[in-house]
């Protein structure tokens, strides 16, 4: 790997750390102003909400700039956030701000790697990059769960730190999230080291409503392509669910184990520790023309979640959350690979990653909307977990035979992608 790689990295290990670890705070800040069991669950929603709205021009301004220098710029907004949170500004709004910024950061933390590397290292990177991250999961839920937890917080609550007092930091969760501006922070001072690559820059066009046209018609491009919608599809369930399984565990490990914040992020660090574990194994293992074979693994992975509901003792739970985690790791990797090789080819790393990030992120906030609603009108963590369990389950097997489908009607089309992208994975 290039050196500029590992600059990559740790810049997106930093931020990813205290994204984690925020939304651990943030949970335990609206519980501890009193706020509504709904509102903590529409924290998923409302982070996923600017991938969503800003999915038309995050990826074109990526395109449009030094990559290093987006990645900079997208974690100063996050810094914005997080001070939002500890003013009179609702803590949803505050959230929001912080997907703001994670919005804009993704599709240049993406694109910078079919920049950077050849196709042959694609997933090999992503191995990376997915492993890393899910490092930087485990221990950014188990940091906030610790920063908001009764010994830390005593610490970062005794610290003088000039000006803070300004601040009033009065509770535990406000003490957390000043302190994770500084890892905010870190991550910034690495976006500036990362190296400028040789990709040619695209022109952003002065009227930003000009770029709609052009991104709906690469949304449409990868969802026409035969290869490319298999991977969209199956990437954009895994995340939806994945995204809003985070809280479920949460507050499944509240009800079923009786778990304080603290106590039930160590169980989503669980989860992460199997991903990790799977990431690793899938980029090691395999290639990219054999990443379509792991669908089966999303079908099993649907089944265990619904499982979830006959788990009421910790020592079953860690390693059944662990072989979860797995499952979905290895699933995700490979098939993250093939989109981002079919987009990169189709359009543009940038503008691909973000029209990934906009399904991905839709359904986030689908899922996400839908269970904070239902959890308003007295849905059971048992009853989500079900019900995702389920639904991860049918679609994946929905998706498995549309793939089927393709094999059948288009054999000669689907042969020639497979051939490219095993060409570009044996010879770069």
């Amino acid at each position: 790997m290039k050196r500029g790689f590992y600059t990559i990295m740790t810049a997106q290990f930093c931020s990813s750390l205290a994204d984690n670890a925020l939304f651990v705070v943030a949970v335990e800040l609206l519980r501890t102003r009193g706020a509504p069991e709904w509102q903590a669950a529409a924290l998923v929603p409302m982070f996923a909400l600017f991938y969503v709205v800003l999915a038309p021009f995050v990826g074109a301004f990526a395109d449009a700039r030094p990559k290093g220098q987006v990645m900079f710029i997208s974690n100063a907004i996050k810094v914005v956030g997080c001070l939002l949170m500890l003013t009179p500004v609702h803590p949803l709004i505050a959230y929001s701000v912080v997907g703001l910024g994670a919005a804009a950061y993704s599709p240049a933390k993406y694109g910078i790697l079919t920049e950077l590397l050849p196709p042959s290292q694609l997933v090999k990177a992503n191995g990376w990059i997915e492993g890393l991250t899910i490092a930087s999961i485990i221990l950014g839920v188990v940091l906030g769960g610790q920063l908001v937890g009764p010994v830390v917080s005593g610490w970062l609550r005794a610290v003088d730190v000039p000006g803070v007092e300004l601040l009033h930091l009065r509770t535990s969760a406000e003490a957390a999230i000043f302190g994770l501006v500084f890892v905010y922070a870190l991550a910034a001072a690495f976006n500036l080291r990362i190296p400028r690559t040789t990709a040619p820059l695209r022109h952003l066009p002065a009227n930003p409503l000009a770029l709609l046209p052009d991104f709906w018609r690469c949304n449409a491009r990868l969802w026409r392509d035969h290869l490319g919608q298999i991977s969209l599809a199956t990437t954009t369930l895994f995340w939806g669910v994945s995204g809003n399984l985070r809280y479920i565990v949460l507050a499944w490990a509240a009800a079923a184990l009786g778990y304080t914040t603290t106590q039930a992020s160590t169980l989503v660090g669980v989860v992460a520790i199997g991903t990790a574990v799977g990431a690793v194994a899938a980029s090691v293992r395999m290639r990219l023309d054999q990443a379509t074979r792991v669908m089966p693994l999303g079908i099993a992975m649907g089944f265990l979640v619904v499982l979830m509901n006959l788990i009421d003792n910790v020592w079953v739970a860690a390693p059944f959350l662990l072989l979860l985690g797995a499952l979905g790791g290895f699933l995700v990797v490979p098939m993250n690979a093939l989109l981002q090789h079919r987009g990169h080819n189709l359009m543009g790393a940038g503008r691909s990653i973000a029209v990934q990030n906009f399904n991905e992120q839709a359904c986030i906030l689908g899922l996400g909307a839908l269970y904070s609603t239902a959890t308003g009108m007295g849905l059971s963590a048992f009853g989500a977990i079900a019900a995702f369990g389920a639904l991860v389950a049918a679609v994946m097997w929905a998706i498995q035979r549309w793939h089927a489908a393709n094999l059948r009607r288009y054999p000669h089309e689907l042969e020639r992608l497979f051939e490219i992208a095993r060409r570009d994975d044996l010879h770069g």
